[in-house]
């Protein structure tokens, strides 16, 4: 009797870590918070199929753009702290903090990180008809049309709108910025020539590049991309020291259990190893990362420290 006494409070106290590891035991949402056919959504979908196959429950992506990715990052920031609704987060989680004075979630105190997926630089891209067959050429051109271009953007706010506010201020140029709901919608107007320029995410503008529907200027990185290689970087076409690099990442709502955490970043880093993953990624001009949930943390507190400064330095008002 007394064997059965000791043993029921120990059986108790092991049920609830047992349950944790049992995941998923139903279907899981990924939300991107941006328009399909952009950066994040490609990176997600990619993914997806093996989170399926790796762990035997649906993985449904689950698109919820607008307000510079902001909606869909509340919605997965208000989910249950039990990785049945993750984020696939980019660059705009940060970049947002510099842009928005108040947001209705903490990029950093109401997330947990999973894994850092892949990064890629962004690449300054043009309809073909505009007249600027270079980075030196288009500044030569925006100075000469001030306030005359239009260039396309995600969204008011996003990583893709101050990658440009940022590359207009260290070149003294002035353009017209008409800001989409996605990256996917202002790369289709950019190829039908309604917004003439834009800064792109090299994971969804290089097929549009290879295919000659858009004309690539010059990438964000400081070396040249493996993918792109003939095209310079605008550190080298005459604005030294520029760089900005995109980043995907996936997150769950904070208090997410740790062993949970920990069995989808065994997933995720194993997924992004393939062979397969990782030519695709290749083949998409971005570089397959897949990190601990501590260093994909520290990524994301470096990138709001860089993005604040741009913005001071750049001179743009916070809103």
């Amino acid at each position: 009797m007394r064997l059965r006494t000791l043993l029921v409070p120990v059986l108790l106290a092991g049920a609830p870590a047992h349950a944790q590891t049992v995941y998923p035991v139903k279907s899981v949402r990924i939300i991107v918070p941006s328009a399909p056919g952009g950066g994040t959504d490609i990176t997600t979908r990619a993914l997806n199929q093996r989170l399926i196959e790796y762990l035997g429950q649906p993985f449904v992506v689950e698109n919820r753009g607008g307000a510079a990715t902001m909606i869909g990052t509340e919605i997965a920031a208000r989910g249950a702290p039990d990785c049945y609704t993750l984020l696939m987060a980019s660059s705009a989680l940060s970049v947002n903090l510099a842009m928005v004075k108040k947001m209705a979630y903490d990029a950093v105190r109401d997330f947990a990180p999973v894994s850092l997926v892949n990064s890629s630089p962004n690449v300054l891209t043009t309809h073909p008809s505009l007249p600027a067959l270079s980075v030196r050429e288009f500044i030569t051109l925006a100075k000469a049309r001030p306030g005359q271009i239009t260039y396309a953007s995600s969204g008011v706010g996003s990583s893709l709108h101050l990658t440009m506010e940022y590359f207009m201020a260290e070149s003294g140029i002035r353009m017209n910025h008409i800001p989409y709901k996605g990256a996917g919608p202002a790369n289709i107007d950019v190829i039908a020539g309604h917004a003439v320029a834009m800064m792109g995410s090299m994971i969804s503008v290089a097929q549009f590049v290879r295919g000659r529907r858009m004309r690539a200027l010059g990438v964000t990185s400081l070396k040249r991309s493996q993918i792109l290689p003939a095209v310079p970087t605008i550190a080298e076409s005459g604005v030294p020291g520029y760089e900005s690099i995109q980043w995907y990442g996936l997150l769950a709502p904070a208090g997410t259990p740790r062993d949970i955490v920990a069995k989808l970043n065994e997933v995720v880093v194993r997924a992004v190893r393939e062979p397969a993953i990782r030519k695709r990624f290749a083949e998409d001009g971005v570089d397959p990362v897949g990190s601990t949930p501590e260093a994909f943390a520290t990524v994301i507190r470096d990138d709001i420290a860089k993005w604040h400064r741009v913005v001071k330095q750049a001179g743009i008002k916070p809103e």
